[in-house]
């Protein structure tokens, strides 16, 4: 079958060719990318208006399936994704059961293709069970294709047991994808340690409690040569380090997170579980840091740390309140509204963080770029659309977000995946 997507303005991060050309799509490849293309096309798209970027690959996903599908489920989370934009998700490994053994990844992997209508790459845990105590089957998970471990929701708090995963993963190819929270200064927090928190009488949460493992981590791949990919960094310190880490020409990446560079402490008015994240919103000094850290290209990566959870887990105060936010379905209308409109990113930048590096970071050769040849995963984005985002509109099982309500600019024409439509809007 042969898709031809006519009109559009096309960014390609890998050759950083932009402009307006035409996209031909046969089976799941690109196979010409043209000013104007007359071939014949079973099926034509008009992107008139509109981006056509390499579809979003989102580092930063919890699926919550196996064990817990009645926050989320492989089905649900792969159509909220592609509603989203996202063609590729990294799903992280705090299910039930953790997935640490390379059977474990491979469930997940099979059922995705049934199940989701997006590519899903699941992440293996670091240790068994997320325990802290015992190596999980790194090895295992590797030829499995999870391509990344992670503790995420915690740090392997024992450095000398993640030493030695840092070098079994580095023996593998694989990276480290790393949840930088030292739990011991966490202290009963559940937003950041500031003004506001003492005014709703909470306990918060210090930047130091991420800068501090930030450094140890960023020391320990020093040493181990592994790549580092540092999760939904929020602090200003967490930029300086990884730029001091980049420029030393070490294999470390960041990401950020939307609602760590569209929000601060000063967007919650009252004690309400739906704002309560780890880590949590900074203060405006953080967030400015955040910006020009993606502006310069200090940080790598936009990813969305997608949590959903039910109803009853978010609409409560933030003491009993479960961490995380859901995301998938916002990353392109936050990214362009909060950077890109703004003159912060460029419109590139913006496939560059969404899509070309992630593929980079991921080893995925034939995705993140608009050229033939390539995976036809694409997103057309139509910059001129403005709604107000409603929790009650999301394909996700998760409506637990902060952004209720608030007016933004950019939304999903068409999604692609392997050449097919999944999305259409």
């Amino acid at each position: 079958m042969k898709i031809l997507i006519q009109n559009g303005y096309v960014l390609d991060p890998e050759s950083k060719r932009e402009g307006k050309f035409d996209v031909l799509i046969e089976d799941e490849k690109i196979i010409k990318v043209a000013e104007q293309i007359t071939d014949h096309a079973d099926k034509v798209l008009d992107a008139s208006g509109c981006y056509v970027m390499p579809g979003f690959i989102d580092l930063h996903v919890h699926l919550r399936d196996p064990g817990l599908e009645y926050k989320e489920t492989l089905e649900t989370g792969g159509k909220a994704a592609a509603r989203g934009g996202v063609t590729t998700i990294c799903a992280m490994p705090n299910t039930k059961p953790v997935v640490d053994n390379g059977e474990k990844v491979l469930d997940v992997h099979n059922r995705a293709k049934k199940d989701s209508p997006v590519h899903v790459i699941q992440i293996g845990a670091i240790t068994i069970g997320q325990q802290g105590q015992e190596l999980a089957d790194i090895e295992g998970m590797a030829k499995a294709g999870c391509h990344a471990i992670s503790e995420d929701g915690k740090s392997v708090m024992n450095a000398s047991l993640y030493r030695k995963a840092m070098k079994i993963a580095k023996e593998n190819k694989i990276s480290i994808f790393a949840h930088c929270e030292d739990i011991t200064m966490v202290e009963g927090g559940v937003m950041h340690a500031d003004e506001k928190a003492q005014a709703l009488g909470l306990k918060g949460i210090t930047n130091a409690v991420e800068d501090v493992i930030v450094a140890r981590d960023i020391l320990l791949a020093k040493e181990t040569g592994v790549r580092l990919h540092l999760c939904h960094c929020s602090t200003e310190d967490s930029v300086k380090l990884v730029d001091a880490a980049k420029k030393e020409g070490l294999p470390v990446t960041a990401e950020v997170c939307p609602h760590h560079f569209a929000m601060t402490t000063d967007d919650i008015t009252e004690d309400d579980g739906n704002f309560k994240m780890n880590p949590p919103l900074r203060g405006r000094r953080d967030v400015e840091a955040l910006k020009a850290g993606l502006k310069a290209d200090i940080m790598d990566v936009i990813a969305t740390d997608h949590a959903p959870h039910a109803a009853e887990e978010k609409n409560c105060s933030m003491t009993k309140a479960a961490f995380g936010i859901v995301g998938l379905e916002t990353i392109a209308s936050l990214t362009y509204t909060e950077l890109v409109e703004p003159g912060i990113l460029t419109p590139m930048q913006m496939a560059e963080k969404t899509s070309y590096n992630p593929a980079r970071i991921l080893g995925l050769g034939e995705k993140g770029a608009i050229a033939e040849g390539k995976i036809a995963d694409i997103v057309v984005f139509d910059p001129t659309v403005e709604y107000v985002i409603d929790k009650n509109t999301f394909y996700s099982k998760g409506k637990n977000t902060p952004f209720h309500g608030r007016k933004v600019k950019g939304d999903i024409r068409y999604t692609l995946v392997d050449g097919n439509v999944v999305y259409e809007g």
